[in-house]
């Protein structure tokens, strides 16, 4: 079975609200996608090049765009339990329960941060062996090709994103095409909202299926993840040089 650590912290990487630092960020990224080579020669050279357009990209306008794309509703939400339970009670259970599982990984949340953030869920699944990698991939299928249609059909090229996790995954891929340009356009998100199923979605399979951090066994890994509203305007604290150094190893 192939490692897809690196190709999971670079989509991650991606999905997460853009850093001021970009330099070195499409080299990076190109290379963890292409040294494990999880994904079609295709699907790597189109996250390479969205990869591309974020480096160059003018910072302002980067983040304007994330905003205007991610805070819009349940449709386009990163949190994955806003697909499945909205904002109902069952929500704050499944993130206590997702935040145990974490640190069973070895990856520890600050007190205000959500680990329903899908960056946040890549990042631990990165610390896991491949076949359970691609088991909880599958168990969140539903919710990643909800996300990826509600992105193609705002006309977000971050639609490639979840896109590609479900390919990951080996899952049925979007309904939807993917947008080659980046259109947004305006919509009715409490109509869209009212389509999501409210199914329950189980992370992390059996109890053995929990492994410790990358790199380092046994030892608890720090991880830091943006929370909704003004405080996603904060730098992304993923970097590229992690992402360099550990496609290098």
């Amino acid at each position: 079975m192939k490692p897809i650590r690196y190709t999971l912290r670079a989509i991650g990487t991606l999905l997460d609200y853009p850093q001021a630092d970009r330099k070195g960020m499409a080299d990076a990224v190109r290379q963890a996608l292409d040294d494990e080579r999880a994904l079609s020669s295709a699907t790597r050279e189109r996250l390479a090049d969205f990869a591309a357009g974020l480096e160059r990209g003018d910072a302002f306008e980067l983040a304007e765009t994330w905003v205007s794309t991610f805070d819009r509703g349940r449709m386009t939400s990163l949190y994955l339990f806003e697909h499945v339970h909205g904002e109902s009670r069952d929500r704050g259970q499944a993130m206590v329960d997702l935040k145990l599982l974490y640190e069973r990984a070895g990856l520890f949340l600050s007190e205000d941060e959500l680990p329903d953030y899908l960056p946040a869920f890549l990042e631990y699944l990165s610390t896991q062996e491949p076949k359970a990698i691609l088991a909880d991939l599958r168990d969140t299928a539903e919710v990643l090709r909800k996300l990826g249609n509600g992105l193609a059909r705002i006309g977000s090229r971050y639609a490639m994103l979840p896109a590609a996790l479900l390919e990951l995954a080996g899952a049925a891929g979007l309904e939807l095409p993917l947008p080659v340009v980046e259109k947004l356009a305006p919509i009715d998100t409490e109509a869209l909202d009212r389509e999501w199923a409210d199914e329950p979605v189980m992370f992390g399979g059996e109890a053995g299926a929990c492994g410790t951090a990358a790199g380092q066994p046994g030892q608890p890994a720090p991880i830091t993840i943006h929370r909704k509203g003004a405080a996603a305007a904060r730098a992304a604290q993923q970097t590229t040089e992690r992402l360099s150094t550990g496609a290098q190893s």
